[in-house]
């Protein structure tokens, strides 16, 4: 199980994959023997593709993660294996189109899954009508159709309940920035852009100067509020593909893909002009301190914050509200002699492994 939301979504998805597929197998691998011994060579053959597909799909999820053709061979091979059973063998073929048609919406995407769900139902209907009498005609096509129907709005439930869980899981209730959950994946993965590429990356840490005050002097309903509105201010600022993290109470980060320290710098500035330039709540006057760091080749997520966070120190102790570049070496940063907040949360919440140098 991966603690990044995201991928414990996708690992559910992809257990469910594996499942549906295993299940099948051993459900349909008996009717190829079946089928053979009654001379139905023709739907032998189609189960026997089907199982081999179902085994591929077992086979490559299990040992290379691979999600064969997305899938798509799946419905193909059912829809004909139902449609041509039930033309041979009556409504024993059928039985076979129920769970085949429930099994569509949680394999592929529901708008793929409602298309070949229409084909299917048409497809299973002219069978039926030539196959039966009317009477049985309209309870196969009628109750295929409302089971496809009450499938398809309980895949779309869950697929909602699990974007909402997700995105529950991944941001800042408050502000609705990504929480930190998921730093380590989008710091790794600007890390491996440049060790790869060469494709250059920037954060930003940003921390706003005696936010303490202003919960003690307005309340902390008016604290909240002002982070809400800064951050409706930095996003302003930002660009579609920059992440804005809230990292601790009054503490920010901003992951700049594409960004120098040079541009980051300047970007930096007009954030906190954007913070300062105007009072939050008509009376309160806020500041932030920040610095910029760029990501350097062969160093791990956690040595790079912590050159930003180190570098965000030095702009508090030269007076804050203004923004600092971090080095390439921590061996010029005065240190703290103890951990900042932000060093301690991390610490905290096993995100950092750092043993930091002690002055």
């Amino acid at each position: 199980m991966s603690t990044n939301p995201t991928l414990a979504v996708l690992g559910f998805k992809r257990q469910l994959l594996y499942h549906l597929h295993l299940w099948a197998f051993i459900a349909v691998a008996p009717l190829v023997v079946v089928q053979w011994k009654h001379n139905h060579f023709l739907l032998s053959s189609l189960l026997l593709l089907f199982c081999i597909n179902a085994v591929l799909v077992i086979v490559l999820l299990r040992f290379r993660d691979i999600y064969f053709l997305k899938g798509r061979l799946f419905p193909l091979l059912a829809m004909a294996c139902a449609a041509y059973s039930t033309s041979i063998t009556g409504h024993a073929g059928v039985y076979l189109a129920y769970p085949a048609a429930s099994a569509l919406f949680f394999l592929l995407p529901l708008g793929e899954a409602i298309v070949c769900n229409i084909i299917f139902i048409s497809l299973m209907a002219v069978v039926s009508f030539v196959k039966f009498p009317e009477a049985d005609f309209w309870r196969i096509t009628f109750s295929l159709g409302f089971n496809c129907l009450f499938s398809m709005i309980f895949a779309w439930l869950v697929g909602k309940l699990q974007n909402e869980l997700t995105r529950l899981a991944t941001t800042d209730p408050l502000t609705g920035c990504l929480n930190r959950s998921q730093l380590a994946d989008i710091l790794n993965s600007k890390i491996r852009m440049q060790e790869r590429y060469g494709r250059v990356s920037s954060l930003i840490l940003l921390d706003l100067d005696y936010f303490k005050a202003i919960n003690d002097k307005w309340g902390h309903n008016a604290g909240d509020k002002v982070l809400k509105e800064m951050t409706l201010r930095l996003r302003k600022r930002l660009r579609e593909n920059d992440r804005l993290f809230r990292i601790g109470g009054e503490e920010f980060m901003i992951v700049l893909p594409e960004t120098n320290m040079r541009e980051g710098s300047i970007l930096a500035q007009q954030l906190l002009t954007s913070i300062n330039s105007r009072p939050f709540l008509d009376d309160i006057k806020v500041t932030a301190s920040a610095s910029i760091a760029e990501v350097s080749k062969g160093e791990t997520w956690s040595v790079w914050l912590n050159r930003a966070d180190q570098a965000l120190y030095e702009a508090k102790a030269r007076g804050r509200n203004q923004v600092v570049s971090a080095g390439r070496s921590l061996t010029g940063v005065n240190a703290p002699p103890v951990s900042t907040a932000l060093r301690k949360r991390l610490i905290r919440d096993g995100l950092s492994r750092i043993q930091y140098r002690r002055s």
